[in-house]
């Protein structure tokens, strides 16, 4: 068996899940993991299957051939996992909506070696003004050699910058 990572998106429909799970099993392949959405009348998901590897070029034509349907469905084979040991901190945040808090937290967390794990963001009306906030929850691969509280220090000055609220733990 080998590891595929698929990424779908197509207008959301029901049955569009099954279309692809389909495919994957009448391939011999074994659905494993998955993270999947609908925004703004789109359905998106990432997905990871173990399909044998002499499989892979049904499987691909099948999964291309969902494209008739309007199921664009991009294929990658599975990587080695990093060497480097990380230390998982949970990372929320809340804030005034506003351009740039991605980017800017990002290009810190990034320049500092911390790995997106996996990020979940949303806009939601607050709940007395209905002031639009930006609520962020994400898993990050923090390096041995960076400590929580070095990690707390440069994203609290940041946040100073940015007027949002942040709150960091080890992720157990």
């Amino acid at each position: 068996m080998d590891h595929l990572v698929l990424t779908v998106i197509a207008q959301d429909q029901p049955g569009l899940v099954e279309r692809v799970a389909q495919c994957i099993s009448e391939h011999g392949g074994n659905w494993l993991e998955s993270r999947m959405s609908r925004m703004a009348g789109q359905f998106a998901g990432i997905l990871r299957v173990d399909v044998p590897l002499a499989a892979h070029p049904g499987l691909v034509a099948a999964l291309e051939a969902l494209q008739a349907q309007g199921i664009r469905v991009q294929i990658a084979t599975g990587g080695a996992a990093p060497v480097v040991t990380w230390q998982a901190i949970r990372l929320e945040l809340v804030g005034n909506d506003r351009p740039g808090i991605v980017r800017d937290i990002t290009r810190l967390l990034s320049s500092h070696g911390v790995n997106l794990e996996s990020l979940s963001t949303e806009v939601v009306p607050a709940p007395m003004s209905g002031e639009l906030l930006f609520q962020a929850q994400a898993l990050l691969g923090v390096p041995q050699s960076l400590t929580l509280e070095q990690l707390q220090t440069h994203l609290e000055a940041l946040a100073d910058d940015l007027m949002v609220e942040l709150k960091l733990q080890i992720e157990e």
